[in-house]
């Protein structure tokens, strides 16, 4: 049991370090493997997201946040939506509408003539600071609140809730992120480099793990800040808006670190944003969810 409880313990606090290595060597194993690598970077993902759900269960944050609170049915739906219909539909028509847009397919990726890593590494700091804005811009500007206010709505942390993203709110993310770098012309191989890097970190960062990750959360966005941008206060929850990487929170000013061990008291909307509640609450409808104070 003791032996048992020492290999647990260890897999958490190095749980980001397997979900990065993984799809570094995903990566570097590309010429060897019989599936596409997107479909490989998914499995990864899955595999982290499945291993840090179990984790979760063997040494939870709070054990309340393993009860249900009718949220089950939601967020699975809007899991099945996102991933099953909505991303796939975006990253097949993204790509047609930038040649559309720009009236040209020629490539003009700036790092060609880099070293393949040079290139991977551009391509993950434009994706993370594009997302640091995106999320950054939903908190501070209302009309775009009302859409990312859907995923601050749940009232507890767990697994599944990573995929509690209201269409609007990820097809912009997307856009933002993946739309300049399709527009350069960067290869696809540079692009599932930086896909597999950070798409495992992402997924972990709603888990109710009672983990402290140390200079993994100087680094990567991940559950233990981030479960303190889901607070109820805007004064903690307006910060860590980085999506795998806090990097650019460091550049601007909005990085938080709070003592470990440490939750907030509450998560869930703002006061100022559940003036008026109901079915559509969160998901974009007028009346709902009103501007971050």
């Amino acid at each position: 049991m003791l032996l048992k409880r020492i290999w647990t313990d260890a897999v958490a606090r190095w749980l980001y370090g397997i979900a990065v290595g993984g799809g570094l060597a995903l990566v570097l194993l590309e010429p060897q493997v019989p599936l596409p690598m997107a479909a490989w970077v998914t499995a990864w993902s899955a595999v982290v997201l499945a291993l840090g759900a179990w984790l979760s269960w063997r040494l939870p944050f709070e054990a309340r946040w393993h009860e249900a609170q009718g949220d089950v049915a939601v967020d699975t739906a809007n899991a099945a939506l996102i991933v099953g219909l909505v991303d796939p539909l975006l990253r097949a028509l993204l790509p047609v509408a930038v040649v559309a847009l720009s009236g040209t397919g020629e490539a003009s990726w700036p790092a060609a003539g880099w070293a393949w890593g040079g290139q991977v590494a551009v391509a993950v700091l434009w994706m993370e600071f594009a997302k640091y804005w995106s999320h950054r811009a939903h908190h501070e500007w209302a009309p775009l609140w009302r859409f990312h206010a859907w995923h601050h709505s749940s009232r507890r942390l767990y697994w599944l809730n990573n995929f509690r993203l209201h269409p609007v709110n990820h097809a912009l993310q997307l856009a933002l992120s993946l739309g300049p770098l399709l527009w350069l012309g960067v290869p696809d191989t540079v692009l599932l480099g930086a896909l597999a890097l950070t798409q495992p970190v992402v997924v972990l960062q709603h888990l109710n793990l009672d983990v402290h990750h140390g200079l993994w959360s100087r680094l990567f966005s991940t559950h233990e800040l981030h479960r303190w941008h889901h607070s109820t206060e805007p004064a903690e929850a307006n910060a860590n808006y980085g999506s795998a990487l806090v990097l650019w929170d460091q550049v601007f000013g909005t990085y938080r670190r709070h003592p470990a061990g440490r939750g907030p008291v509450k998560v869930g909307l703002f006061e100022a944003s559940r003036h008026r509640r109901g079915r559509s609450e969160g998901f974009g409808w007028p009346g709902c969810c009103g501007p971050v104070t």
